[in-house]
């Protein structure tokens, strides 16, 4: 999956969904080139950078690639040269978008692929002054661009349809979920979705049916927590289910319940009362409070999904899958293997400020697990050769680690025997080798098949054996091999 992405994208305008693009594809390694003549647009886009950033150490624990590098360009010409892909995302304006995509496609090179952020302009009226309009299509994202995965794929009349399944393989490769609409259509599909709700949830407000904060609870407390998990067509029982479903209810879609395409004109009386009932409601965070917090709810939901294998949840394990078998950046210089950073979130904190005792463990098991990848204990590797599986860990507490703490886990190879791997993990605060926590850990080599143990096998025996030799000359651990003593 990740062989797909790009190396370099050229991005057209730098605004929420710009911005947004940019913390994606660089956090996914994938370097930027950035035009947005707008003031302030780069600050914003670094801000979103560190949004992204904050909130992907929340959504996995596993270590992603080396960071892509965002260059900021004068020109649209700068910014989509020697690229492999390039994303408009301008305002939603026909005549700039229009623009915009022309010169792009006159500057870049014939084989990169143009796709525009737009969400709801048809793909035919965007191409139509473009140089080689056969690589351009509409690939729709949703705000924050980094968190949801949904990527809406549509094709003009003049995109083939190769064009749609390389943008799949390179969307799909940032961790995002490509769905191709079948046709043009005017607000592609869970646009019109969104602003059917929405033009119904504006009539509400308008005839004083219900105020800005019933609507919103009577979503989020209801079929908004249901569609997380399944779509208005996921009915159990397969087609005999929603026929009966049908049946049951589909009378009602005749019942002159909702405005359908009817829209509430937009006076000033009416948005006087949408601000005084917004106002009312005593929301007061700041932009950026409010916006880390809306990316704690998507992480939370995002992670229970994902222990589900429901929704979205499915998109997320795919990325981290893809993200265990990547090629695994850690210093491995003369001494102990360093393990990259990781900051220590909020919600890792017990009764006394400090970090749960159970996180020590999760930090040093997770740095076997990266070693195990480092040696080239992959997906391929596991299905047919084998696994380690730890069989015994001690672990020792030395100091507190706090919310906001970087720790780094040094790990060194004792023993590889033929079954057996043997190794010590010191947690230190990065750029301070004073230790907070010690574990020593014994695993077994299980084969794929039998189930039972067996020897280290392929690349991954060489590469463990010469650790070892390497570790060796390293002090041994004082603490190896120490237990619980009473004095």
């Amino acid at each position: 999956m990740f062989e797909k992405r790009p190396r370099t994208v050229g991005l057209l305008g730098g605004g929420v969904i710009g911005g947004g693009w940019a913390a994606r594809f660089i956090l996914n390694g994938v370097s930027v080139r950035l035009h947005d003549p707008a003031p302030g647009a780069v600050e914003k886009v670094q801000q979103q950078i560190s949004n992204a950033r904050r909130a992907y150490r929340r959504l996995t624990r596993l270590p992603l690639p080396p960071e892509g590098v965002l260059s900021v360009v004068d020109s649209v010409a700068d910014a989509v040269r020697d690229v492999e892909l390039v994303q408009e995302s301008a305002p939603e304006r026909l005549e700039l978008k229009r623009q915009l995509l022309a010169a792009a496609s006159r500057a870049a090179a014939p084989e990169t692929l143009i796709c525009s952020s737009t969400s709801g302009l048809r793909p035919s009226l965007l191409q139509v002054e473009m140089d080689r309009p056969e690589r351009f299509l509409v690939a729709h994202p949703f705000n924050p661009v980094y968190l949801l995965p949904l990527v809406e794929l549509c094709a003009g009349q003049r995109t083939p349809p190769d064009a749609l399944t390389r943008a799949a393989e390179i969307y799909r490769g940032l961790g995002m979920h490509p769905l191709v609409v079948r046709k043009e259509v005017d607000g592609f599909i869970a646009n019109r979705l969104q602003e059917a709700m929405w033009r119904e949830a504006m009539w509400l407000v308008n005839d004083d049916l219900a105020t800005l904060q019933e609507v919103d609870d009577a979503v989020r407390y209801s079929f908004g927590l249901r569609r997380a998990i399944t779509g208005p067509f996921s009915i159990a029982g397969g087609g005999g289910g929603m026929r009966r479903f049908m049946e049951q209810w589909g009378g009602t879609l005749k019942c002159p319940w909702s405005k359908l395409t009817d829209v509430p004109e937009l006076t000033n009386a009416l948005l006087d009362k949408l601000a005084e009932q917004a106002d009312a409601r005593g929301e007061k965070l700041a932009s950026l409070e409010f916006e880390q917090k809306r990316d704690d709810c998507y992480v939370a939901i995002l992670q229970g999904l994902r222990t589900q294998g429901q929704g979205a949840g499915k998109t997320l394990a795919l990325w981290e899958h893809g993200l265990r078998d990547h090629n695994v950046q850690i210093d491995s210089g003369s001494g102990p293997l360093r393990m990259p950073p990781v900051q220590m979130p909020s919600d890792w904190l017990d009764s006394n400020g400090h970090v749960n005792e159970s996180r020590y463990l999760q930090l040093c098991s997770e740095a076997t697990g990266i070693l195990e990848r480092y040696v080239g204990v992959d997906s391929e590797y596991r299905s047919k050769c084998g696994a380690f599986y730890t069989v015994e860990t001690h672990l020792f507490h030395l100091g507190e680690l706090r919310a906001g703490d970087c720790a780094q886990v040094l790990t060194q190879v004792l023993g590889a025997q033929d079954k057996r791997l043997h190794v010590f993990h010191v947690v230190i605060r990065e750029h301070d080798d004073k230790p907070v926590a010690m574990a020593e850990q014994m695993l077994i080599h299980v084969d794929a098949t039998r189930r039972r143990s067996a020897p280290v096998r392929a690349v991954v025996r060489e590469r463990l054996l010469e650790l070892a030799e390497r570790h060796a000359k390293l002090p041994r651990p004082e603490r190896v091999g120490a237990s619980i003593r009473q004095r």
